[in-house]
């Protein structure tokens, strides 16, 4: 079996996760319909964040239309159109410059050059916790001798939380 060299993945062994088989799917449909992807809605609550992210939700990107004679080819960024519940509104009015520069960083380009706000319900799908139980026994002991020369607290506290997410995740 011959590789295209332009292809730079290779097959896993192994079951796939769900998400990867639909994003396939979605992302297209997605990206025909609204103009955006997963990653972008599966990223937002960290994208808007913890002000915005329980009451909004992105709903499409309108791309300028580039085509017929005199227009120039060059790439015109979109608007993006945002759900947004009641009063809270007001507030990502005032919010949309930072929101915007957050978009672009997430993109990694100028992408969007403005935000149109709806005002509807926004669903939001309740989420489990995904807080790891604090580690009992040798594998604390063992994560605490780990960091003992860690003096900075928010820096020992983000190791405790990675190391406690690793331990619990393999059991």
């Amino acid at each position: 079996m011959r590789r295209n060299p332009i292809d730079m993945s290779y097959p896993r062994k192994g079951e796939k996760q769900i998400s990867e088989l639909t994003n396939g799917i979605v992302d297209p449909v997605l990206a025909k319909r609204a103009g955006i992807n997963t990653t972008l809605l599966g990223c937002w609550d960290e994208i808007a964040g913890e002000d915005f992210a329980d009451c909004t939700r992105p709903e499409k990107i309108a791309w300028a239309k580039r085509s017929g004679p005199g227009m120039d080819d060059r790439y015109q960024p979109g608007v993006l159109t945002i759900a947004c519940e009641g009063a809270r509104a007001l507030f990502l009015t005032h919010a949309q410059g930072e929101l915007i520069q957050r978009i672009n960083g997430f993109f990694g380009f100028h992408a969007v050059h403005q935000i149109r706000i709806v005002q509807k319900p926004v669903s939001v799908a309740s989420k489990r916790s995904r807080t790891p139980p604090p580690l009992k026994g040798e594998a604390a002991r063992k994560l605490e001798s780990m960091m003992d020369g860690i003096e900075d607290e928010k820096i020992r506290a983000a190791i405790q939380r990675l190391g406690t997410a690793m331990v619990w995740k393999r059991r």
